[in-house]
């Protein structure tokens, strides 16, 4: 059963109990990263963890499945080509969880991109202590999913380098 989740801002990214903070580098430029991730539905063929997303309400949010059956609402809270990207989750199946913000920053790093992706919650107790354990996870996963987009991007008829 969905439930509704804390609205929250910007902000939240920052001042969350729990920040979830990955970086990793790409060989992609920004624009190309920007645009893989903010117009690009089809990120089940770069991160393994999503199943399904679809963007809603004429672009502002999105639909987002994961493996597990996990099913999101999302608003989308920025989208600043080429640097941010940020979605707040509205509503979402997962226990616990109380409030849930992710931010995508992107920054030249020589002809590529160092991007860093902040996953920012909170909840109970034991979905903090939860999110801690599944730190490695959460790890593996980004850095799994920025290498598949850098390929998707290298690859034929791309624009991902400059």
């Amino acid at each position: 059963m969905a439930r509704r989740l804390r609205p929250v801002e910007l902000d939240f990214v920052t001042s969350a109990p729990v920040r979830l903070e990955f970086a990793a580098g790409m060989t992609a430029a920004p624009q190309a990263v920007h645009r893989a991730l903010t117009e690009d539905a089809d990120w089940p063929r770069w991160f393994g963890a999503v199943t399904a997303a679809r963007p809603t309400d004429g672009g502002k949010g999105r639909e987002v499945r994961l493996r597990g059956g996990i099913r999101f609402l999302e608003t989308i809270m920025a989208s600043e080509a080429p640097v941010r990207y940020a979605y707040r989750v509205d509503e979402s199946n997962v226990p616990g969880v109380s409030a849930l913000l992710e931010e995508w920053r992107l920054a030249p790093e020589g002809a590529g991109t160092r991007v860093r992706w902040t996953f920012a919650a909170d909840g109970p107790a034991p979905l903090r202590s939860a999110l801690g354990v599944l730190r490695p996870g959460f790890a593996r996963e980004f850095r799994r999913a920025v290498r598949a987009l850098d390929r998707r991007l290298a690859g034929p008829g791309s624009s991902g380098h400059p």
